[in-house]
C-alpha cells in the first residue's frame, strides 16, 4: 500500500545513503526508529550548497527538503524490510542553513510534512522542529533528522 502510493506520487527510492561521519543511518530503540541527520543527497551528490535566503530559495530548499524525506524513507526501508512497518512518524527536526535575516525555515519544511501525510495518511502526522543555523555539514542548506514509530 505504502509503495503504491509512492509509486502514484511518482516516487523512486534511491540506494539508501551511507553515513558521512562516525555513526549510523538508524538506531532501533524498542519500537522506535530513529534516523541521523540526512542530507539531500541525489544520486551521490548535495542537490546544491548555500545558505537559504542568500543563494537558494525557498522553493528550492523545499525541494531539497522533499529530497531528504525520500532519502529517509530509503534507509526506513532498508532498515526495516518493508515501509509498512512504520506506524506511525512522531517528530522530524529540521535545520535550515539560513542568511542572517531569514526566517522562513517552517515554510521550507512545509512539503516534506505535507509528503509524508500524502504517503502515510493520519500515520504521517507529526511533531516538527524548524530551526535555522549558520551552517550545516557540506554546506548543505538542509539537514532533518526523523523518529518513527514501528509495527
Amino acid at each position: 500500500m505504502i509503495e503504491e502510493k509512492l509509486k502514484d506520487c511518482g516516487i523512486v527510492l534511491p540506494q539508501p545513503i551511507k553515513p558521512v561521519g562516525a555513526y549510523t543511518v538508524a538506531q532501533l530503540s524498542e519500537n522506535l526508529l530513529f534516523l541521523s541527520g540526512i542530507l539531500p543527497f541525489r544520486d551521490g551528490k548535495l542537490i546544491r550548497k548555500g545558505k537559504v535566503g542568500k543563494d537558494i530559495s525557498v522553493a528550492e530548499a523545499s525541494d531539497e527538503a522533499l529530497q531528504v524525506v525520500i532519502n529517509a524513507l530509503a534507509i526506513v526501508k532498508d532498515y526495516l524490510g518493508s515501509l509498512e512497518r512504520v506506524k506511525k512518524c512522531i517528530k522530524i527536526t529540521g535545520y535550515v542553513a539560513s542568511s542572517e535575516n531569514f526566517t522562513e525555515q517552517h515554510i521550507v519544511l512545509n512539503p516534506a510534512s505535507e509528503l509524508l501525510v500524502k504517503i502515510f495518511g493520519e500515520r504521517g502526522k507529526h511533531c516538527r522542529v524548524a530551526v535555522g543555523v549558520c551552517s550545516l555539514p557540506l554546506d548543505a542548506s538542509v539537514e532533518m533528522d526523523f523518529i518513527f514509530e514501528i509495527f
